[in-house]
């Protein structure tokens, strides 16, 4: 199995963090919930919510799984 490289950024001006998967921008996460879904429509069906906060796959920038500022 290949492993994949997945970004998360550090939260935007909005509270958005955009999501990278191998250096495509899948789009921008306002949750956890958003970036298992992301991660899910890429191909990574195994990580839901929980896995996505725990997962060493994942390369969190700017905070971790629990920085989603709230949206202005």
């Amino acid at each position: 199995m290949v492993e994949r490289r997945v970004i998360v950024s550090p939260p935007s001006e909005t509270g958005g963090r955009h999501v990278l998967v191998d250096g495509e921008k899948l789009g921008t996460a306002y949750s956890l919930h958003d970036l298992s879904v992301f991660l899910q429509r890429a191909g990574l069906e195994c990580l839901d919510e929980v896995d996505a906060a725990e997962s060493p796959l994942i390369e969190w920038h700017g905070g971790g799984p629990e920085v989603w500022p709230a949206t202005p």
